[in-house]
């Protein structure tokens, strides 16, 4: 089985002409389900949660305009993340079923407001029998999900390559790297502080990505942070949008309530930062993207056009010969799912440190 809405942009359009179109990176509360006692007390907390953004969407549409076309929420919103919770206590506690009711509701709200809904959530998969994958999805406007991106890189948690084999099996490297070709452009997402890894927002650009969604939940300030100077940077190298949605505060949480909160925004493809939130929950962070500016600026030759004065097979050797972090930690010789424990992703953390410093890296 394939995921159907994976897609790989193998052609160039034959023209250049794109919509222009708002955007909005919605900074909205995130309730936390960590003290729930169960999964039938979470559920209840993560359907008020969706019930509460379809409020907050359809009020922010009415202000913005009607041709506010995409919109991302926060990472996680549905349950803030795991906090010292095992992978079988958050799988059975906080995530969601590919075709379950979550996705079922969060398609109706892209429906009622006709738009691109972009999020991130905690995702089961029916191959990979007990582990989870943070898992960023795109929803049509006719309520189908039309894009899955599993995250690739994690501290705490379960990624495609700890099962590569296996994954590369079911969904193929497009289902590694996808990319939707919609009415609104080439769309991609990545996960949080996936933006600090340039490799990942480049293998989405080079599949046909011109804007890349990005859910995060980090501590916004008001000093740029090391995110906030990716996010620039990440657009600047790959000549694509990023339109990154944060918090607005984490409640019911160990941590004080707005310190994963603030500094939403919209960066355009020269890495100017078109939009940014304060702090809160708000839905300042809303511009225009203009897909026919982009693709006219990708296709002028010149100094500034990165992407085609990059030399990409330069570094494949180089990337060959140096091991990190291992593929397949999470599968046993027979090709068997081992679920581990917490101590498994130090331990493997660990040993990329020794191999890196072995080979005169660090």
């Amino acid at each position: 089985m394939r995921f159907k809405n994976m897609v790989r942009i193998m052609e160039t359009s034959t023209t250049l002409l794109g919509p222009s179109y708002m955007a909005l990176a919605l900074q909205s509360e995130v309730q936390a389900i960590n003290a729930c006692k169960g999964r039938e007390d979470a559920r209840r907390l993560m359907f008020a949660t969706i019930d509460k953004l379809s409020i907050e969407i359809r009020s922010s549409k009415m202000f913005i305009g009607q041709d506010l076309k995409l919109l991302v929420l926060p990472e996680y919103f549905m349950t803030s993340y795991p906090a010292g919770e095992t992978i079988p206590e958050w799988a059975a506690k906080a995530c969601i079923e590919i075709d379950g009711p979550e996705y079922d509701a969060l398609g109706k709200i892209a429906q009622d407001n006709n738009l691109y809904l972009a999020g991130n959530a905690y995702e089961l998969d029916p191959h990979f029998e007990g582990l989870y994958f943070q898992t960023c999805f795109i929803i049509a406007p006719n309520g189908d999900t039309v894009l899955r991106y599993r995250r690739l890189n994690s501290m705490f948690a379960p990624t495609p390559h700890d099962v590569w084999d296996k994954y590369l099996d079911v969904y193929g490297m497009d289902g590694v790297f996808p990319v939707v070709d919609t009415d609104i452009g080439r769309l991609a997402s990545l996960a949080s502080e996936e933006i600090l890894y340039p490799e990942i927002a480049r293998a989405l650009v080079v599949r046909g990505a011109e804007i890349i969604v990005h859910p995060t939940g980090e501590m916004g300030n008001i000093s740029e942070t090391p995110k906030a100077i990716c996010r620039k940077a990440r657009a600047v190298e790959n000549m694509a949008y990023v339109v990154s949605a944060n918090c607005g505060g984490i409640a019911g949480h160990a941590m004080p309530a707005q310190a994963t909160d603030g500094c939403s925004s919209i960066v355009d493809y020269q890495g100017r930062t078109l939009v940014a939130s304060g702090w809160g929950q708000t839905m300042t962070a809303h511009a225009t993207l203009d897909l026919n500016a982009l693709r006219k600026f990708r296709r002028r030759p010149g100094m500034g056009n990165l992407l085609a004065r990059q030399r990409f097979e330069l570094f494949a050797e180089t990337y060959g010969q140096y091991e990190s972090q291992t593929a397949n930690s999470m599968l046993d010789k027979n090709g068997n799912i081992q679920i581990p424990e917490r101590k498994h992703f130090v331990k493997a953390q660990a040993k990329s440190i020794q191999s890196l410093t072995d080979k005169g890296s660090i």
